[in-house]
C-alpha cells in the first residue's frame, strides 16, 4: 500500500504549483523563480511530488517509476551526481502498438528501455536492496518505449539549475510498453541487443549492460531511491530502467519501433 504523502511546507506547494502551471501553459522550460527553487535533492524530490500529484488528479495515480541519468557522461552533462527517479502515472502507460500526437507535446522525446514488472512489494523497511533481490520480485520483463517533453529545454540552463530536473519528474509523459515476457529469467538481460529503428531504418542500437552494468542494478536503484524517501515499489509497478539508445525527437508521420531480442518488440506511430 502506498504511503500518503504528509502536508509539503507551503514554499515546496507553491514550486508544485508553479511548475504544474508552466506545464499547462506550455511554456518553454525555465527554471522556479529563486525563491521557489529547490535548495537540495530532498527539496527536489518534495517539489516533485507536489508536481505530480496536481498531475495525477487528470492520469491517475502512480503506477510506476522511471530512472534517468544511468552513465555517468549524461549526468556530468547536466550537472547531477547521482541518476534521477521519477513518477510513472497511470493513464500515460499504453499497449504497444501506440499512437500519440505530436501536437500534444511541446517537444516529443523517446526513449528506448528495458521495463520490468513487479510480482511482489518492495517496501522501504526492508532496504537497502541488491540486484539480486530486486530479481526476485520481477513478474515480466518487456521492452519500452519511454515518452517525454523536455519543453524546449536549453542544455546551458539545465546545467545551471539541475536539480529542476527531478522537481520537473525529469520531463516524463508516460511510456509505451510492448507484451510482458512472463518466462524471462534464462534471458542474460545484460547481453540483450537493443536495435532502435525509425521508419525502418536503424538510428540506435544498446545493450541492457548499457544501463549500469545491467537494468536490474537500474531497478535496485530505484527501490533503494523510493526508500530513502519512505517510499516503496508495489506489485504490479511499472519500472523502465533507462534508455539504451539515445533520445530521438520524432516528427508527424514517423513510425518507431524497438526491438528487443527475446523480449520481442515494442511500435509507436507518431501522428
Amino acid at each position: 500500500m502506498r504511503r500518503r504523502r504528509p502536508p509539503a511546507e507551503p514554499r515546496i506547494e507553491r514550486a508544485g504549483r508553479w511548475l504544474y502551471e508552466a506545464h499547462l501553459r506550455r511554456e518553454h522550460f525555465a527554471p522556479l523563480p529563486e525563491e521557489l527553487a529547490p535548495r537540495s535533492v530532498a527539496d527536489a524530490y518534495a517539489v516533485q511530488a507536489e508536481y505530480v500529484g496536481l498531475r495525477a488528479a487528470q492520469l491517475g495515480s502512480v503506477a510506476g517509476y522511471k530512472i534517468a541519468l544511468t552513465t555517468p557522461s549524461m549526468r556530468a552533462m547536466v550537472g547531477i551526481p547521482d541518476p534521477v527517479a521519477g513518477d510513472l502515472l497511470e493513464k500515460t502507460l499504453r499497449r504497444s502498438p501506440a499512437s500519440v500526437r505530436a501536437a500534444d507535446y511541446t517537444r516529443l522525446l523517446v526513449e528506448f528501455e528495458i521495463a520490468v514488472e513487479l510480482g511482489e512489494d518492495l517496501p522501504a523497511l526492508h532496504a537497502p536492496y541488491t540486484r539480486e533481490r530486486v530479481a526476485q520480485a520481477v513478474a515480466a520483463v518487456m521492452p519500452a518505449f519511454e515518452l517525454a517533453d523536455d519543453r524546449d529545454a536549453d542544455l546551458a540552463q539545465l546545467r545551471a539549475h539541475p536539480l529542476m530536473l527531478i522537481a520537473a519528474n525529469a520531463w516524463n509523459e508516460g511510456a509505451v510498453l510492448g507484451t510482458p515476457v512472463r518466462d524471462w529469467q534464462h534471458i542474460d538481460l545484460a547481453a540483450l541487443r537493443g536495435v532502435a529503428q525509425i521508419n525502418g531504418v536503424v538510428v540506435g542500437e544498446g545493450s541492457g549492460g548499457d544501463v549500469m552494468g545491467h537494468p536490474l542494478e537500474a531497478l535496485a536503484w530505484v527501490a533503494n531511491n523510493l526508500a530513502s524517501r519512505g517510499l516503496g515499489l508495489w506489485r504490479s509497478d511499472v519500472v523502465i530502467t533507462g534508455s539504451l539508445v539515445t533520445s530521438k525527437m520524432p516528427k508527424p508521420g514517423d513510425r518507431l519501433r524497438f526491438e528487443l531480442g527475446e523480449l520481442g518488440a515494442v511500435e509507436l506511430n507518431v501522428e
